[in-house]
């Protein structure tokens, strides 16, 4: 099965943008983001491998398979250029996106982004990726929130009936096994090799909330140098949903600099 994406624009001589949601989302889960960028832009949207309409695709695994398994699919579409963005697993995967084809990415923007240092609420992640039901997955949600935050009722009915496909949580519970490390009796997440991408040519920005509950935002300090860093003063992890005109800003100015 290959990977679902969808595709606005495309006959647009514009850059595109490629969008990677996080563990357990859909592509979808950008529209609050797209709603605040121009109507016109070119966009290519994921489902991830392993989550909704790519559940069965090639390429399901930690960050680094699935940085294959997109770039793999954009050489299929002709895409010799591209701009980036991607949020929590997504940001890890973008990040080896454009550290494997620098020549290619023209830019990258980083929401709360995965493999930034070991930390992670690994506990949080499992409930929410073996939710099915819309009330379990607004609890699973609610906890990757800042504590005033609540998930879009309808990207709720989205996400429920992507998990209600056949295998959809186990397929998940696969992905998190993947990118979780263990180290001396501890679980945390697998970290980039950040030292590599200090030559990264792409103009990068990178989003965090002060009061993410799933990945700290201390570990924003690990960006490479030249990297464009805001903080934003009490936001949790869903910044598609918390702050999506703050994470549209970032992006244009990705595409600007790009």
């Amino acid at each position: 099965m290959t990977l679902f994406a969808e595709v606005r624009h495309s006959s647009s001589a514009k850059t595109p943008l490629v969008l990677l949601h996080g563990f357990g989302g859909i592509g979808a889960a950008w529209e609050p983001v797209v709603e605040q960028l121009d109507p016109e832009l070119p966009l290519i949207v994921y489902d991830l491998p392993g989550h909704g309409r790519s559940l069965n695709a090639e390429g399901v695994g930690h960050a680094g398979v699935m940085a294959r398994a997109i770039l793999g699919d954009l050489e299929r579409r002709g895409i010799s250029r591209f701009h980036l963005c991607g949020h929590s697993m997504g940001g890890a995967i973008a990040s080896l996106i454009a550290l494997k084809a620098s020549a290619r990415a023209q830019s990258l923007t980083l929401l709360a982004p995965g493999g930034f240092g070991p930390e992670i609420n690994h506990e949080a992640l499992r409930r929410y990726g073996s939710a099915v039901g819309i009330d379990e997955l607004a609890l699973g949600l609610a906890a990757m929130f800042a504590p005033e935050g609540t998930p879009d009722p309808a990207g709720l009915d989205r996400l429920a009936e992507a998990r209600r496909l056949p295998g959809a949580t186990d397929r998940l519970m696969e992905v998190l096994n993947s990118f979780l490390a263990y180290t001396d009796g501890r679980i945390g997440q697998g970290t980039l090799p950040l030292s590599s991408f200090e030559g990264l040519g792409a103009p990068t920005r990178l989003l965090w909330g002060t009061e993410d509950p799933i990945l700290p935002g201390t570990q924003a300090r690990s960006i490479w140098k030249g990297a464009v860093v805001t903080l934003i003063e009490g936001a949790g992890h869903m910044l598609i949903d918390e702050v999506p005109e703050a994470a549209a800003s970032a992006i244009v100015a990705s595409l600007k600099a790009g």
